[in-house]
């Protein structure tokens, strides 16, 4: 590609609030890839962009510039139809363990690349790296491999999928620059379109454990990456679902996986089986298996099947006992009445502290780490009744867990009911 373009014109030109072209937009990103672009200039740019937005056009000539910026997955070589789904993260968020191997017992191939952890929000890979084993890195070889013959796979993504997002969002994070939707929106689907799925289901967060902390700018992500995969050609759908209390009973890496086995048992907490299966619908719905009941497939053992085969395929022993912490702290609840209220950011934040998550890409996690929950919003309880169990292999954690949690609960009088909103806000598509 030519130099034909000047940065600080390009700058100058979002900071008047005018319209980047096309050309502009591709040589920009394809410059800041290849170093030609300073590090200032792009947090300029990425400022202006925060500040006066863009255009649907701009964003997606914006996406598919970093799509352009590495390579594209395949998958019409399989002998089954591909569905993806992406999570804007959460405390508890489990979810892509169950439903990866329920929807692939369905007959629908899940080709799921995944990401870390880092601050509050958990990592799929950090989970699935509590199975004695397991491994997140394949071949794109192997990816297939597994695709046609387990029909699910979760991986990480590999390095050559938009390394300009990679290289961006690293930028963001230090620059006051990640709450721009657009780069947001840019940034997921760069690499879910990338990836070469043939549909995509959405799980856009909205709540105090979410990024997204009210509902209407949850939908307008949710709008703007929807008409990013439409755009692209993708069957693209996006539900808003609540993330104002933690999913599950579980936060930390051994124990979600734990309660993702409980869910294909045929078990587990009531919200994480009702979101894995209306997520499973609308990936079978995208992908033309719309027919198919995936509670069928929960009930019957052949999730199961499919989940145990997907551990063993990349390492992992599905039978293995997972890791315990070494030390435990029970909070206790101070009173009696009716839990109202479990803060999903104080919780996440607290089971970082205790070692499930890490502040730098660099940082270890403790796989037996986190919170056991055990009550939620609407349970009715006594005080000293157990309220939560903190896990953690390095008990001088607790006290800055136990600090973080304050405020995170309350209890009200027994006559009292939550205002609680439903697990499944809205659906856009």
């Amino acid at each position: 590609m030519t130099d034909s373009f000047d940065a600080v014109d390009v700058i100058v030109a979002k900071r008047n609030k005018q319209e980047l072209s096309d050309g502009q937009i591709d040589w920009v990103i394809d410059a800041y890839t290849r170093g030609l672009v300073a590090e200032e200039q792009m947090s300029s740019l990425a400022m202006a962009i925060l500040l006066n937005g863009m255009n649907r056009r701009e964003i997606s000539r914006w996406t598919a510039a970093m799509i352009s910026s590495g390579d594209r997955m395949k998958f019409s070589s399989l002998s089954r139809p591909t569905s993806d789904k992406h999570s804007t993260g959460g405390v508890g968020d489990k979810i892509t363990l169950p439903l990866a191997p329920l929807v692939a017992a369905c007959g629908v191939a899940v080709p799921q690349l995944s990401g870390r952890g880092l601050g509050h929000t958990g990592g799929t890979l950090d989970k699935l790296e509590s199975i004695p084993g397991w491994r997140a890195a394949l071949s794109t070889a192997e990816m297939m491999r597994q695709l046609e013959d387990v029909g699910a796979v979760i991986c990480a993504a590999g390095d050559r999928l938009a390394p300009a997002d990679k290289k961006l969002y690293a930028l963001r994070d230090v620059t006051g620059t990640v709450e721009a939707i657009p780069l947001i929106a840019s940034s997921i689907m760069s690499k879910k379109i990338a990836e070469g799925t043939g549909s995509l289901v959405l799980d856009v967060k909205v709540g105090s454990g979410a990024f997204m902390k009210d509902v209407e700018s949850a939908r307008e992500l949710a709008r703007t990456m929807v008409d990013l995969g439409t755009d692209a050609g993708v069957n693209t759908v996006a539900l808003l679902t609540n993330m104002q209390t933690p999913l599950g009973l579980t936060a930390g890496n051994a124990l979600e996986v734990r309660e993702s086995v409980e869910v294909l048992a045929g078990g587990g907490p009531p919200d994480v089986v009702e979101l894995t299966l209306v997520l499973a619908r609308e990936m079978l719905a995208a992908a033309g298996r719309g027919d198919v009941d995936p509670a069928d497939a929960l009930k019957d053992g052949r999730a199961m099947d499919v989940w145990r085969r997907m551990i063993t395929a990349q390492g992992g022993d599905p039978s293995a006992t997972l890791p315990v912490a070494r030390e435990t702290h029970q909070i206790l609840a101070p009173g009696s009445g009716v839990l109202t209220q479990l803060d999903a950011l104080k919780v996440g934040m607290a089971a970082w502290r205790l070692g499930a998550g890490r502040a730098r890409k660099e940082d270890k996690v403790q796989a037996g780490a986190g919170i056991e929950m055990h009550a939620k919003p609407g349970a009715v309880l006594r005080a000293g009744d157990p309220l939560m169990t903190l896990h953690t292999d390095t008990p001088e954690r607790f006290d800055r867990a136990i600090a973080a949690l304050d405020g995170a609960y309350f209890i009200a009088p027994e006559d009292s009911r939550p205002d609680l909103l439903p697990l499944v806000i809205d659906r856009i598509s």
